[in-house]
Order: C-alpha cells, then structure tokens, then sequence
C-alpha cells in the first residue's frame, strides 16, 4: 500500500503567533519544503460527529489575503460536497456564498485604492 506524507512546520515568537509556516508533502511536485502564509486543516471526529480544525496563518498576512484565503477555501468545499456527497444543491449554495463574498471583497478593494 503507498503512504503519503504531509507535513508542517510553525516557527512561533515570543507570544506563541505564527511568524513562519512550511510544508511539504510526498506528492508535492515541488521539491523542498515550501512556505506559506495559512493553512486550514480539518479533520472529521466520526466518535462525536464534529469538526476538529486547526487555522493558522502568520502575523504578517495581509488581511485581504487573508479574505481571499477564506473564500477559495469555502469555494473548495462546494467542489469536494459534489464529489464527495453527489449532492450539486448544496454546493450551489456554497458556491453563491462565495460570489457574494468575492463581490465584496472586490468593492473594499475598490474603496481601499480610492483612499488611498
């Protein structure tokens, strides 16, 4: 049977907050450990029917990335319920909630650059 591996490193400060996050993973097709800004992971506790999740993303993201993270994160979910699940209904309604996130995003951007 082939084994994957997924890893993650978090160098924290003084006061516990992410400053850097790596990863790396068997499959990846880049080689080395890469760094990133966040990382959400979840995983399915079957003994009581709940989420665990774990985000993290270091003091320096921006907090428009940090939106932009949040939506292509929501956007993805809608995509795995439909493979997941078959069940298309429940992914349009994702899919809808991320539009309307993204539109707004795009008007505070909007707003942003006007000010400045």
């Amino acid at each position: 049977m082939k084994k994957s591996e997924i890893n993650f490193q978090v160098e924290l400060d003084e006061q516990s907050i992410p400053e850097r996050i790596l990863w790396n993973a068997t499959d990846n097709p880049n080689e080395g450990i890469e760094d990133t800004k966040a990382v959400f992971i979840a995983t399915w506790d079957h003994y009581h029917k709940g989420t665990l999740a774990l985000p993290l993303w270091t003091k320096d993201m921006e907090v428009i990335d940090m939106k932009r993270f949040f939506i292509e994160v929501l956007g993805s979910v809608a995509n795995t319920a439909v493979t997941a699940t078959g069940d298309q209904a429940m992914a349009d309604h994702i899919e809808n909630v991320c539009r309307i996130l993204s539109k707004n995003l795009q008007e505070e951007i909007k707003a942003q650059s006007t000010q400045a």
